[in-house]
C-alpha cells in the first residue's frame, strides 16, 4: 500500500530521514512525505522535493493521505539505534524500508540552488574582506536543546559547548581566521567578540554559508550534517550523545573529539525521559584546557 509518510523532530534528525526517505520514493513512486517540521530541507532533494507536503496544505487529507496508509518513523526507538549499532541515517532506513538489520549508510547529499550557494559565497568572502582575513571557519556551539538564560546559555542534554569553552575558543581562533557564529542566541560578554553573527538566515541560506567557509566547528548540531553532506572538513566535539549514533566517524574528513567518552549514560529520548540521566551528562561538555587546546589546534591544522 501507497504511504504518507510524516518527518518531525530537529533539523539534523530531518535531514537524516532524507536518504531512506529517497531509496523508499524510488521504489514506490506513489508514496509522500509530510513534513512536520523543517519542511525547505527537502528542497535539496532532488527526488523529494515533489512528493514533499506541508501538513497545512488544503485538502492534504482528501487529495493524499486519505488512500495511503500513515506511518510516523521514530529512529529512537529502533533497537539497532539505542544499543549503537547503526547510526541515525541507518535507524530511518530500517524504519522506513523495512529492514530487519541495517545496511551501509545511505549517501546525503544536497543539490543547492545557485542563489544558495552564490549568497553563501559572498557572504562569506565579504566577512573575509572585511576582517582582512583569507579563512572562515563555522562554529555553532550549541545544539537544539540549548536556551538562554539571562547572561547563561545551558543546555541540560549535554550536547552544547560550554560558554567558558566558546568564549576562549573564538578568542584564540579569530586571532587568524573568521568565525562566523551560527546561533539563535547572542553572546552573552561584555568583551569584543570579533566575530560575525548573522542573524536573519534561514537554513538554507546556512546551507550555502557551510559551502563556502574553509572550515566547520560544531557540537551535536546540524552543522555538522551540513558539512558531511557538502564534503567540508570538520572538527566535531560529542558530549552526551554517542558519535556513532548521530556523526560520521567513517568520514575521513571529519575529526570527531569524544568528549563524553565512558562517563556518558545513554539518554532514551523519545523512548523515556530519565531525569537521572540528564543531570549525568548536562555537565559532560566542560573542557578541560587540554581538550579545548587540542581542538583548536585541530581546527588550526585543518586551515594549514
Amino acid at each position: 500500500m501507497d504511504k504518507a509518510i510524516f518527518i518531525n523532530g530537529g533539523a539534523g534528525r530531518v535531514l537524516c530521514s532524507i536518504p531512506a526517505l529517497e531509496k523508499h520514493v524510488e521504489e514506490n513512486p506513489n508514496s509522500i512525505v509530510v513534513t512536520e517540521a523543517w519542511g525547505e530541507l527537502f528542497l535539496t532533494s532532488k527526488i523529494l522535493r515533489n512528493k514533499c507536503y506541508m501538513p497545512n496544505q488544503k485538502n492534504l487529507f482528501e487529495n493524499y493521505v486519505k488512500d495511503r496508509k500513515c506511518i510516523t518513523p521514530e529512529p529512537y526507538r529502533v533497537w539497532h539505534y539505542y544499543n549503537q549499532k547503526c547510526n541515525l541515517i541507518q535507524a530511518f532506513d530500517i524504519e522506513i524500508n523495512g529492514l530487519e538489520e541495517p545496511r551501509e549508510s545511505l549517501p546525503l547529499n544536497f543539490e543547492l540552488s545557485k542563489q544558495v550557494q552564490v549568497t553563501g559565497h559572498n557572504f562569506v568572502e565579504e566577512a573575509k574582506r572585511n576582517l582582512g582575513k583569507e579563512k572562515a571557519i563555522l562554529f555553532q556551539p550549541f545544539g537544539q536543546g540549548a536556551k538562554q538564560e539571562g547572561r547563561f546559555i545551558i543546555d541540560s542534554s549535554g550536547r552544547s559547548f560550554e560558554l567558558v569553552d566558546v568564549l576562549k575558543i573564538m578568542e584564540e581562533l579569530t586571532k587568524d581566521y573568521v568565525v562566523i557564529l551560527m546561533s539563535m542566541f547572542p553572546i552573552p560578554t561584555d568583551k569584543q567578540l570579533n566575530i560575525v553573527r548573522p542573524e536573519q538566515m534561514d537554513l538554507l541560506q546556512w546551507m550555502g554559508v557551510v559551502n563556502a567557509v574553509d572550515h566547520v566547528l560544531a557540537c551535536d548540531s546540524v552543522a555538522q550534517h551540513f558539512a558531511n553532506a557538502l564534503g567540508k572538513s570538520a572538527t566535531v566535539a560529542i558530549g552526551a550523545t554517542y558519535p556513532g549514533n548521530i556523526s560520521y566517524p567513517q568520514n575521513k574528513k571529519f575529526k570527531i573529539f569524544d568528549i563524553g567518552g565512558d562517563d556518558r549514560v545513554y539518554s532514551p529520548i523519545r523512548v523515556q525521559w530519565e531525569p537521572a540521566v540528564e543531570l549525568n551528562n548536562e555537565g559532560l561538555m566542560l573542557l578541560t584546557d587540554k581538550q579545548r587546546n587540542e581542538i583548536i589546534e585541530n581546527v588550526k591544522k585543518e586551515l594549514k
